[in-house]
């Protein structure tokens, strides 16, 4: 259980002195507690006598108000300090796990549910949150207040104490062999929330397209399905957990049956005054807590080690690329030269890429255009490695990919992808994202560059209009717009565009790409596109049939020469026909 832990050594040493604070002052608090079965003692003793003075129990009523003051302090002191560290740890964990995942590939996000994610960043957090700050304090103040009162009880009746705490090892007991029990059944709790939680992330992302095909009732299924799968995991962890304490209380209440036969018995021969008895019966009582404490204890690190099993899964993921320990911390400029690429996905039975050769120079135009599958998008994710490609197969500016800082690499390409992805901000602020300082004076230029301007007056609020998740309350040729924009504004090297005008129409598309060659001259572009009309400008075109470039040349040379780009100019030259 306590391996897991192992991580969260760096934080706990961070915040020694916190938890020193903390624990002293939950020491002195529990210390301050002690003697209030003592004072209790004096005051039965001095009643029962029959001759109790004002003055004597007006002095014991001042010191017990004393210690509620210090007790009182203490505890606002001890969760000030405790609870204060844990948040921070949870915080800090927090940060460090969100951090860890933007460094993942898309292969992790490819396995791994965002919805199961999302639960390890909040739901786990929170146990873990739980088992470094009330864990730590069930377990300090077990262990001191279970020690002194043992010890006092000793002391001063030993006899009657050994006879009133015979059934605590069988607490003991039952606590070490229930706490894995209730770790299992809490790990299938959290396994079921990240499942409902994923379940609920796809239904609320992919509504729109639920409500199209009339599949509302499907998913509301299916998460009731999740859900009462949560529900059974959680009462499976409850019966347990609500068998636990009842357990405990009643071996506890058998100490408070022998006191009062063993106890009561030495009351009536005289051997033990009656204020004795009920400090002891004091004590007794404030030795079940500890008792109920170590279950407590047990509970929350039992819970906080599944959650943390969970959390370390996702940071012991080493990303599968990473920059370099010699790496070139410049933007890459220049040539981009592609030789002999042959490229497979992991798993595949066939290459994607083969055997690949291609060289853009610096400021031109690539074009590429081929069949659903060929491998255009595969091509240009190789370039700023968010898939990473054979080494020595892909350079930039004479030198190979892997040889530039990764940050740095990807900060070269403006990538505007076929499924354009918008953030819950406004249009400005989408624009913006790659170049957050820009002024109002770049946002307006690049948004006539790619004609979402024209549009403006559609907008309620005009460019502070909130674009809703994922850009939902626009329509797609607005969004590919706001996207080539954003990429623009960031004035990239090289600019990439994946299929980025397949939502817009022909003339829309001619009044992009002219803005476009304009703006972007003397830097790179590669544009892949289904139509031929888009690639027109490009000084060099590659048609990819099932991985390989089939044919090379300019728009000119390809249109005159057999060969599928022949063959689609011609289609689309019909369709264009018919449509006028």
């Amino acid at each position: 259980m306590l391996k897991e832990f192992k991580s969260l050594l760096p934080y706990l040493k961070k915040y020694r002195w916190w938890y020193l604070a903390g624990f002293i002052c939950l020491i002195v608090t529990d210390g301050a507690q002690l003697f209030i079965p003592q004072i209790i003692r004096s005051a039965v003793d001095i009643i029962a006598s029959g001759d109790f003075p004002l003055q004597k129990i007006l002095r014991l009523v001042l010191i017990l108000a004393g210690i509620a003051a210090v007790i009182s302090a203490g505890r606002f002191t001890w969760r000030f300090f405790i609870h204060g560290a844990s948040r921070r740890i949870e915080c800090e964990l927090r940060d460090r796990l969100f951090e860890h995942l933007t460094g993942l590939s898309s292969a992790f996000y490819q396995q791994n549910k965002t919805g199961d994610l999302m639960a390890r960043a909040t739901n786990d957090m929170n146990a873990v949150r739980e088992s470094t700050g009330m864990g730590m304090v069930t377990f300090v103040d077990g262990v001191f207040m279970s020690l002194a009162i043992l010890a006092i009880l000793f002391t001063q009746n030993p006899r009657l104490a050994l006879i009133t705490v015979a059934p605590l090892p069988l607490i003991t007991i039952t606590i070490i062999s229930m706490g894995s029990l209730i770790g299992k059944r809490f790990e299938r709790v959290q396994a079921g929330f990240s499942k409902m939680s994923d379940v609920a992330q796809e239904t609320v992302s992919g509504i729109r397209v639920i409500e199209s095909f009339v599949r509302e009732e499907h998913f509301s299924k299916k998460f009731r399905t999740s859900n009462d799968e949560y529900r059974a995991a959680n009462m499976s962890l409850v019966k347990l957990f609500g068998m636990f304490f009842p357990l405990i209380g009643f071996l506890a209440g058998i100490t408070t049956l022998l006191l009062l036969r063993f106890g009561g018995a030495r009351v009536i021969e005289g051997s033990l005054s009656p204020g004795e008895l009920v400090a002891v019966f004091a004590y007794l009582d404030m030795l079940i807590w500890p008792m109920i404490g170590a279950g407590f204890t047990v509970n929350l690190l039992e819970r906080g080690s599944a959650s943390l099993k969970r959390i370390n899964e996702v940071l012991n993921t080493v990303p599968e690329i990473a920059t370099g320990a010699e790496a070139v911390n410049e933007t890459p400029v220049g040539d981009i030269s592609i030789r002999n690429l042959t490229f497979s996905y992991p798993g595949a039975t066939e290459p994607t890429l083969r055997e690949m050769t291609v060289e853009v120079a610096k400021g031109e135009t690539l074009g590429i255009l081929g069949r659903l599958g060929s491998g255009k998008s595969t091509l240009v994710k190789l370039l700023p490695r968010l898939i990473e490609a054979p080494e020595g197969t892909i350079s930039i500016g004479g030198r190979d990919i892997r040889a530039w800082d990764l940050q740095a690499l990807r900060s070269a390409f403006g990538f505007v992808p076929q499924d354009s992805f918008l953030f819950s901000e406004t249009i400005k602020e989408n624009i913006a994202f790659g170049k957050p300082d820009a002024t109002e004076d770049e946002i307006r230029k690049y948004a006539e560059v790619s004609t979402i301007s024209r549009d403006l007056k559609e907008f309620p609020n005009g460019w502070d209009t909130m674009v809703g998740e994922r850009g939902v309350t626009l329509s797609g040729g607005q969004k590919q717009r706001i996207a080539i924009s954003r990429a623009l504004c960031m004035d990239p090297p090289i600019l990439v565009f994946d299929d980025a005008l397949s939502a817009v129409d022909t003339e829309t598309e001619k009044q992009i790409l002219e803005h476009l060659l304009n703006e972007r001259k003397g830097k790179t572009n590669i544009i892949i596109s289904h139509r031929t009309s888009t690639l027109e400008t490009a000084n060099l075109i590659i048609v990819l049939d099932r991985g390989r470039i089939a044919q090379r040349g300019t728009h000119a040379e390809l249109i005159a020469k057999p060969g599928l780009y022949a063959d689609i100019h011609r289609l689309q030259q019909l369709e264009r026909e018919r449509a006028e």
